[in-house]
């Protein structure tokens, strides 16, 4: 076989075709998961196979693809960027399909009625896999496609898969930029899809174009005797080991740096996309590097690659200590930030640089071969999550599971160490090891009691959270992943009592949607009805009785019940219609996936479960001025009656929502209507002890729903368009106006 030639411009473009696949791929990725948590609940089992079904698509697809592209243009006699282009064009079709799976499959679970969770997870499973699985093997069979493509275009290129590779992962990083920054606050998850979809018809356009100058440039012999090698179908070898173990570490790794790095990244959206971000970029440094080097045939090789890893592979523990950084430094948010940042920067670039040389060493330009290398990458990238939320998070910890994370690289330079020269082996043992017994040993992370909090610091973990209760008396706290959650205030016994005391006739059942400290369920079993408590994070439930020296005997208490559960899917599943529903959603208000709290189509299916006379008791603490339009204005079109009260403590909105008219009682029809049980519960926490003044506050605290409507209607909340999580652009906008 001998090289063909072609014109200059066409290498470039497929570059770009890449760019643009890569752009996409990743945008579909954060909006079908988002998608799916409005569909199927913010649960980690959801999360688990969203990626486990990403990842076994593109792993799938990879090693089938490669597999049959050479049969396929043998047979055909077309250019194999043919059918690259037919991969492209029907994942653009899952583009504007996925979002109708998931609606029909919402609706086939919800005809399913009250299940058990199990059932309702492994059911939810198979509906994600149908919807995602098609469009995500697709994804899969353009790597083999177009390297197949690029081999007859030259057969003596064997470096096809990094080009490929880097031109994705910068479509990929700026995927994530444009998406998550600009995007989804533009145009919402819908519109940002078609979008999307449109640009796989476009890629799968210029496929067709330049398949057939490249028919008819190229003999159709000439393309037909373009066979590829028959490769070397050997599963195992150091490389491919290396290859899953890169893979599995890798994504686990995402999993724990998430958990571990919440008190400093927070719970926004920006702060995941950034961490994916920095991920990507540094990916695509090592990627552009190994590039250059192997132009200059002076590529790292593999045991110098491994040193690397498994010094910089410590670096997200040992820079990041809260015990230096946030207490004895005290230094500034936006320092933490860069110091995260900075930390996992090195290991991901390493792996940019050594996964795309370890595949074009395997495949050496035969897609069949780069395809099952890249598959078995795929398939550590598919158990490394699976691995951090199910086994090494809930059981060691976050410290500990970056430890554990680290130490196969430990293992493989022990394997490569005698291919090193004898100063790199005793430099790389000596910061390994150094690294290795300090953050065993000497480092600390959140999770860890420190100071004056070490008596009063429990720490409870399973697969969704980090769960910490700390302090005494009524300066306890909650925290989830490092962040705070609530502490003990009666605005938390409020969102039980005030929208009891609007009832016409006696309550029979209530409905908590985010337990936290109990606070709120506690107070409702005070009035002696049916209580269901709704939590997602099970070590919250386990937390109850750090808070309350009656939480024993209120979980035996046959009038309540708490489910762990998503709050919305809760709703989506049970037939109950409740008297009062009460939702406390986690702060801020602008965590992600929050919005699904707060949401037009979350207030509707909230009101499906409330009796005629029942009402909703929403608790927004507040925040922008415009988010709090934003729910009111979502309240307001679900509900044709809403009022608005300012808390006991002066701060925060207690929302009161309900299908028919609601007015205001006197303090005296509210006493009167409560259970002496339920006043004394009131009372608990009020140093004057005058019940009649107490209730008094909020009611006199009145705003009227309409000075909170923006006569802008798109201010409001949506599934489509969560206003209250996606603010940058508009917050710098505003910017200016502050100064």
């Amino acid at each position: 076989m001998q090289s063909r030639g072609h014109p200059g411009w066409l290498h470039p473009t497929l570059g770009a075709l890449f760019f643009i696949s890569g752009f996409t791929g990743l945008l579909y990725q954060l909006i079908w998961l988002r998608l799916a948590f409005a569909s199927f609940g913010i649960v980690t089992g959801v999360l688990s196979v969203v990626v486990a079904v990403f990842m076994t698509g593109l792993s799938l697809g990879s090693w089938i693809g490669g597999k049959a592209i050479g049969p396929l243009t043998r047979r055909t006699h077309l250019p194999a960027v043919f059918f690259y282009g037919a991969s492209e064009f029907l994942i653009g079709i899952g583009a504007f399909i996925v979002p109708t799976t998931f609606s029909y499959g919402e609706l086939v679970l919800a005809g399913l009625g009250e299940t058990n969770s199990l059932f309702y997870l492994l059911s939810s499973a198979i509906v994600l896999a149908i919807s995602l699985f098609p469009w995500c093997f697709c994804m899969g069979t353009t790597f083999p496609f177009m390297m197949a493509f690029m081999r007859q275009l030259d057969d003596t290129e064997n470096s096809t898969f990094s080009f490929l590779y880097a031109c994705n992962v910068r479509g990929a990083m700026v995927g994530t930029l444009v998406t998550a920054f600009i995007l989804i606050e533009i145009a919402g998850f819908r519109l940002s899809l078609s979008f999307a979809g449109i640009a796989n018809f476009l890629i799968a356009a210029g496929s067709l174009v330049i398949g057939y100058f490249f028919f008819k440039a190229v003999p159709i012999a000439a393309t037909t005797e373009a066979s590829l090698p028959a490769g070397n179908h050997n599963w195992f070898s150091i490389e491919k080991v290396i290859l899953f173990t890169t893979g599995l570490t890798s994504l686990a790794m995402e999993v724990v740096w998430t958990r571990a790095f919440t008190p400093v990244l927070g719970t926004q959206v920006y702060a995941f996309a950034l961490l994916l971000l920095v991920y990507l970029l540094a990916t695509r440094v090592g990627s552009v590097l190994y590039r250059k080097h192997l132009s200059r045939r002076c590529i790292y090789s593999i045991p110098q690659l491994i040193a690397l890893l498994s010094i910089v592979a410590f670096l997200p523990l040992v820079l990041n200590d809260p015990q230096i950084l946030w207490e004895t430094f005290r230094l500034p948010p936006i320092i933490l930030l860069i110091s995260v940042m900075l930390s996992i920067f090195p290991y991901c670039a390493v792996l940019g640089y050594l996964t795309p040389s370890l595949i074009d060493s395997v495949g050496e330009g035969n897609p069949g071969d780069a395809g099952r290398a890249y598959a078995i990458n795929m398939v550590g990238c598919i158990l490394g999550p699976l691995l951090a939320s199910y086994l090494l998070l809930p059981h060691i910890g976050a410290k500990n599971s970056m430890v554990v994370l680290a130490l196969p690289f430990l293992f493989l330079f022990c394997f490569y160490s005698r291919s090193l020269p004898s100063v790199s082996r005793w430099v790389t043992t000596m910061f390994a090891g150094l690294f290795l017994v300090s953050s065993i040993f000497f480092h600390l992370s959140y999770e860890d009691p420190r100071g004056d909090n070490s008596p009063f610091y429990v720490v409870r973990r399973d697969h969704t959270a980090t769960v910490i209760s700390a302090g005494q008396g009524m300066k306890k706290q909650l925290l989830v992943n490092g962040m705070g959650i609530t502490f003990l205030t009666p605005i938390t016994k409020f969102m039980a009592h005030l929208p009891m005391a609007f009832l016409p006739e006696k309550p029979e059942s209530a409905l908590v949607i985010c337990f936290g400290m109990g606070t709120t369920y506690r107070s409702l079993l005070s009035w002696d009805i049916q209580v269901t408590g709704v939590e997602l994070v099970p070590s919250v439930k386990d937390a109850f009785a750090y808070y309350f020296d009656d939480a024993t005997e209120l979980l035996a208490n046959p009038k309540g019940r708490i489910v762990i559960d998503d709050g919305r899917r809760f709703l989506k599943r049970t037939q109950t219609a409740y008297d009062v529903i009460t939702i406390d959603p986690p702060p801020p208000v602008e965590a992600v996936g929050s919005g699904l709290l707060y949401s037009t189509q979350f207030y509707e299916l909230a009101k499906q479960h409330l009796k005629p006379t029942g009402v909703l008791q929403q608790w927004f603490p507040g925040a922008n001025i415009l988010t709090l339009q934003a729910v009111a204005r979502s309240l307001r079109e679900a509900f044709p009656y809403v009022k608005v009260y300012q808390s006991v403590a002066g701060w925060g909105f207690h929302f009161l929502a309900s299908t028919r008219p609601l007015g205001t009682p006197s303090p005296e029809k509210v006493l009167e209507r409560m259970p002496k049980r339920a006043q004394i519960d009131l009372l608990e926490w009020d140093k004057e002890n005058d019940l009649h003044k107490y209730v008094s506050r909020p009611l006199l605290r009145e705003i009227s729903i309409d000075q909170l409507l923006n006569k802008d209607t798109d201010i409001r909340i949506t599934d489509d368009r969560p206003f209250n999580e996606y603010f940058l652009l508009r917050w710098l906008r505003s910017k200016p106006s502050r100064n």
